[in-house]
């Protein structure tokens, strides 16, 4: 690989690094919103109705189809590498709220200190809650992605995309969900219901970002005259 091809490489994994950076720290803050989508009507399961989620688990997603690309055209090191540096930002920007909630705001502050701490208000739990299921989910997606890329000897990328991606949001929803009810920010009746409809929605959107991985992968894989499970090496 020539130095122009790696550094526009280097250039392709810093912007996905990105977007995976802001997915997650997004996720983080805005999650304190429900809403619901019910394309089969008004089920319930198990006390929860189906589909009545937080709007933080919509970017979500997308952190485990960047993963997902990124182990398999940059390689294992460098998916934990983009881990690793999620979970930096995201305690950083907690840092953040934290002190633009221990500062008072102005009589004429369009945004009060009460109307502050509602939306904020549970972020620190939050985000502690997510960090420690993510932490867990994302790293046991990236072995399971590579253990089955190895097993496959890089074919099938279907299998590996699919099976590392619904494992990990399992444990994620079923993680995240213990904590926030361990915590008191959800009642105990919610659990497994939430847990359900949770996974469910997660195992939908890991589905249809199936295409898209297969397209970018291919796309990298062409611009970078790369075979099946070769991968670019950037250090």
């Amino acid at each position: 690989m020539t130095q122009k091809d790696k550094r526009f490489a280097f250039q392709i994994y810093l912007y996905l690094g990105a977007l995976f950076i802001t997915s997650l720290v997004v996720s983080n803050l805005i999650f304190q919103k429900f809403f619901y989508w019910k394309p089969f009507g008004d089920v319930t399961v198990l006390g929860a109705s189906l589909f009545e989620i937080s709007v933080g688990i919509l970017p979500y997603p997308i952190t485990f189809l960047i993963t997902d690309l990124i182990s398999e055209i940059f390689g294992k090191k460098k998916a934990n590498q983009v881990v690793i540096a999620g979970i930096f930002a995201s305690f950083f920007s907690l840092t953040i709220v934290y002190t633009a909630s221990a500062v008072p705001a102005t009589d004429w502050s369009p945004v009060t200190n009460t109307m502050f701490s509602e939306v904020f208000g549970n972020t620190i739990v939050a985000v502690f809650a997510s960090m420690m299921a993510y932490l867990l989910a994302q790293f046991v997606d990236i072995q399971i992605y590579h253990f089955w890329k190895r097993l496959t000897k890089g074919k099938y990328l279907w299998l590996r995309n699919n099976f590392s991606t619904f494992s990990s949001q399992f444990i994620d929803t079923f993680t995240v969900v213990l904590l926030l009810c361990c915590f008191g920010e959800i009642p105990w009746g919610l659990f497994y219901g939430l847990v359900v409809s949770g996974f469910l929605f997660k195992i939908f959107i890991a589905l249809l970002d199936t295409p898209l991985l297969y397209l970018f992968v291919y796309l990298l894989r062409k611009r970078f005259n790369l075979k099946i499970g070769e991968e670019i090496h950037l250090d």
